[in-house]
């Protein structure tokens, strides 16, 4: 008869409740099947029956049936080739016990989908390093937005960089090449945002859109923009600052006011399809800059990442410098 499991719990799982503890090792299992074995005492803590909303403390030990003896207790490592090891530690900008921090390249999908056979997601075992956890998606970007995207190393990590993005408590700031120039220069764009359904047989399965005035469907959504440079009236490099995370808010939101994302042929219709600067990528041209963040382990964590490829050689068209982007929010307080 096979010997029921006893599992002490680590430090990492300090103050998660029982069932999340299961999501977090046993992933594989049903959440019914994960309710019925705390609900009949199958689960024990210390010695003692636990219910699911049961707050776990490191050194406790859990009793769990025989039946979880051969379940998956994590996510197996997935194989990987050289390549792929070597692409996913090239794009690591920062790395200590707690986070790893990326810089994301467009085109690369955080993770898979429809169709979506290489994302971020399966290529998280290139990034264990010398911890023997895989590390943890903490928030997003999206398939064509590149730049800064940060990793949490242990699950008290994700559990603390969750609930700074939740609370809000990170500054994000993002560079976009827009077509025209805003006026005024700097501002908020305050513009609920509700998601839309395409139509069968349209370039889309969802889009986000500005809400009608008084729809209740709309979520509030507000974002800072301020223009760094412009070519003439051509074009305009701006910093935006989402202060909420709505789905493809900055892109809906720049679309609305009128000046579109280059290359946002989803938002932007036809003016961000033309040749707005001579022989320019039509790769979309939105980078996630820098990322300000609580660190787990105290004080502020900033993060910086370089422009991609596409949008370096678009710069140097303009002559823009890539750095020069001074403090356009330093006024605003959080």
């Amino acid at each position: 008869m096979s010997k029921a499991l006893n599992v002490e719990v680590g430090d990492d799982d300090d103050g998660v409740r029982l069932d999340r503890w299961f999501k977090r090792h046993y992933p594989s299992l049903p959440f019914g099947q994960v309710s019925k074995i705390i609900r009949t005492g199958q689960v024990r803590l210390d010695g003692s029956r636990a219910k699911a909303n049961t707050r776990l403390e490191a050194g406790q030990v859990l009793r769990l049936p025989p039946s979880l003896q051969n379940a998956e207790s994590d996510k197996p490592v997935t194989k990987l080739t050289d390549a792929d090891i070597d692409f996913a530690q090239s794009l690591v900008i920062h790395k200590d016990k707690h986070v790893i921090a990326l810089n994301k390249p467009a085109g690369l999908a955080v993770q898979g989908g429809s169709k979506t056979y290489r994302h971020l997601d399966g290529l998280l075992d290139a990034l264990r390093f010398e911890s023997d956890m895989r590390p943890k998606l903490v928030h997003r970007l999206d398939r064509d937005t590149s730049g800064v995207l940060i990793l949490a190393r242990t699950s008290k990590a994700a559990g603390f960089l969750s609930k700074a993005f939740k609370e809000r408590t990170t500054r994000k700031i993002y560079w976009a090449l827009c077509v025209g120039v805003p006026r005024p220069a700097k501002g908020l764009i305050d513009l609920p945002l509700l998601k839309e359904k395409g139509r069968t047989g349209q370039d889309f399965k969802e889009r986000t859109i500005p809400a009608a005035p008084g729809d209740p469907n709309g979520r509030p959504a507000q974002t800072y923009y301020a223009e760094i440079d412009r070519a003439a009236q051509r074009v305009s490099w701006l910093a935006l600052m989402p202060l909420t995370g709505r789905t493809h808010q900055l892109r809906a939101h720049c679309a609305a006011i009128g000046h579109p994302i280059v290359g946002d042929f989803k938002y932007g219709g036809a003016p961000a399809k033309e040749p707005v600067i001579p022989e320019h990528d039509p790769t979309l041209h939105l980078h996630a800059r820098s990322l300000d963040i609580p660190h787990p382990a105290g004080g502020r964590l900033v993060l910086e990442a370089q422009l991609p490829e596409h949008m370096v050689q678009t710069w140097k068209t303009l002559e823009f410098s890539q750095n020069d982007d001074g403090a356009p929010f330093e006024e605003l307080v959080f």
